[in-house]
């Protein structure tokens, strides 16, 4: 089962139900799980969910990208690469042709369209992987080297690095970045159920409004809310969800406890145990739903 956590904004709470919720699936005692469960960092721009976790990393891979590489000898400047390259990354001043990296999408249609094959491919690295363990839980992230622009390729890249080697009923959480765009859009590719986070402002109703129309209309994915920091305007959110037909699964409140727990990068489970059982129930609600 793959979990997506998301949110249309930054701030609220995502990584926290998300590292939480992975820590507390390994040893509830009030889930049937003789699975696996692992949680995927799949913020690749500015991971943190490490920060709390702790993990021991014991495995690290490249994220790599083909990128093209023209020989000016056998390049006759027929300008076939600028036809098909949907980005301008290439252009012929003269007769001779200029690449531009930083607007290439690695996407090989200049290679495999050049009449001459004047253009071959090299690897660059743009990011790393990295795998490790909590525990029983196991726990991979992406990183997105500095200077690159699209986070997606290696969202995509530990997506498949860590999906193809888990067993079939293993609980997977993906911690997607917040916001709804191409990395969220990823994020969201092939999972089974979509757990959104969102505050009781105007400003995560404004935001919870563009996640949940991406999941609903685009993806067709169940999906569920969790409203944190709920206090006195729950309302705002209820109204929305009601309209919607989406659950609210489970509510964290507003505290200063909480907030101090998570600045000082430690688990809520850990010093607030009873949210364990919290957390516990959202993972069956959650079950539920998928069901229908």
């Amino acid at each position: 089962m793959v979990i997506t956590i998301a949110s249309g904004k930054g701030g609220t709470g995502k990584t926290t139900i998300a590292i939480n919720l992975a820590a507390t699936l390994v040893d509830s005692e009030k889930i049937e799980c003789h699975h696996s469960v692992w949680l995927l960092d799949c913020d690749v721009e500015e991971p943190n969910a490490a920060l709390f976790l702790k993990p021991a990393f014991h495995i690290k891979k490249n994220v790599e990208r083909p990128l093209p590489v023209i020989d000016p000898e056998k390049c006759s400047a027929c300008g076939r690469c600028i036809e098909v390259c949907e980005y301008h990354a290439i252009a012929i001043v003269g007769k001779k042709p200029i690449f531009f990296k930083e607007l290439c999408h690695a996407c090989g249609s200049c290679t495999l369209n050049c009449p001459e094959n004047a253009i071959d491919e090299k690897p660059e690295v743009i990011g790393i992987l990295k795998s490790g363990k909590r525990g029983l839980l196991h726990f991979s992230e992406g990183l997105l080297k500095i200077g690159f622009s699209s986070p997606v390729p290696v969202i995509r890249e530990l997506k498949k690095w860590v999906i193809s080697s888990v067993e079939p009923h293993d609980i997977i959480l993906l911690d997607a970045s917040p916001g709804t765009t191409c990395p969220v859009v990823e994020s969201l590719r092939d999972a089974d159920f979509a757990l959104l986070v969102t505050e009781p402002t105007p400003f995560g109703l404004h935001d919870l409004s563009l996640i949940t129309s991406l999941v609903q209309e685009e993806f067709k994915l169940p999906c569920g809310v969790v409203i944190n920091k709920s206090g006195t305007n729950d309302s705002i959110i209820e109204n929305f969800c009601q309209d919607k037909g989406i659950p609210i699964l489970m509510r964290l409140p507003l505290s200063r406890q909480i907030a101090e727990i998570y600045s000082k990068g430690n688990l809520l489970i850990n010093k607030l145990p009873e949210l364990k059982d919290l957390l516990s129930g959202l993972f069956i609600q959650i079950q539920n739903v998928k069901r229908g």
